[in-house]
């Protein structure tokens, strides 16, 4: 099931278009209602806190990936701490008032700058607080979009999924000789590869066929990830940098026994770690 896209719900394109009324009715010299719901709407409530999340996107420098990831999945785990029924009846209040005093048809026919990546992060946040089966393309497809707008290059779509489920069902050669071959793109990617980057490739893929054996190696350097993260934290001075790490290491979670490990899984390790070595560089710890 792929979900729908809906300006009217898309919290971050409300905002902008706002903002964008406020500026039309100022230039027209008169008293702007949109500055009331702005106050109003967005200023202490669930969907001020619902936009926050939009603007961490929007208004993000230009990272690299393996920090735009984790950007990305912070903000969809933040999405699900919001109260899902107060924000649904704020937006519906909003588009009830903005009727009264704007028509909508115009109100909504304006352009907004970001759309596209207002749009993916919509689609993404519904699709984490969704409890049905969703279309994963469409989620993958979405992701790209911000990444490439958080790190401003274009992001290769790889069908990792598929390649994985093939590998399944090929002989231990074979497997040795893609091995050889994902490592050497990801050498190309990324330079060079550490040793705990290689294991956990070189895991995936001689395991493909092994879902229990794969579930508990990722759970293992899931643990050891945030032992190395805690130590690192423990040594370094600067207390906001201290806070980003300890929040970064509340993202790892293990996965259940019922969870089947994906390429995201192997991503997610071969960035933790990336990030590890780029803390203890940065802080020479």
């Amino acid at each position: 099931m792929k979900i729908k896209h809906s300006k009217y719900k898309n919290t971050g394109i409300l905002f902008e278009l706002l903002v964008r009324q406020i500026t039309a009715d100022t230039l027209k010299g008169g008293d702007s209602p949109a500055i009331d719901l702005l106050k109003k709407y967005f200023v202490k409530s669930e969907l001020g806190r619902d936009y926050k999340l939009y603007e961490s996107v929007i208004k993000s420098k230009v990272i690299n990936e393996s920090r735009a990831n984790l950007l990305i999945n912070s903000i969809l785990e933040n999405s699900k701490k919001l109260n899902r029924t107060l924000l649904k009846k704020q937006k519906y209040s909003l588009i009830s008032e903005i009727r009264q005093h704007y028509s909508l048809e115009e109100f909504f026919g304006s352009k907004v700058k970001s759309y596209k990546e207002l749009a993916s992060l919509y689609v993404l946040m519904e699709s984490r607080n969704s409890k049905k089966f969703l279309d994963s393309q469409q989620e993958v497809n979405n992701k790209i979009t911000l990444l490439e707008h958080l790190t401003k290059q274009p992001i290769v779509k790889q069908q990792s999924e598929d390649i994985i489920e093939e590998f399944s069902n090929q002989d231990k050669d074979v497997r040795t000789l893609t091995y050889k071959m994902l490592l050497e793109r990801f050498n190309d990617k990324y330079d060079s590869l550490s040793s705990e980057q290689k294991q956990v490739l070189k895991e995936f893929i001689n395991s493909v066929d092994s879902t229990p054996a794969l579930r508990n190696f990722y759970n293992d350097k899931i643990s050891l990830l945030k032992e190395k993260l805690s130590k690192l934290s423990s040594n370094i001075t600067n207390k906001a940098t201290q806070i980003k790490v300890n929040e970064i290491s509340k993202l790892l979670t293990e996965v259940s026994k019922t969870d089947k490990i994906s390429s995201d899984n192997l991503v997610d390790l071969l960035q933790y770690y990336e990030l590890v070595q780029e803390i203890k560089v940065a802080h020479a710890v």
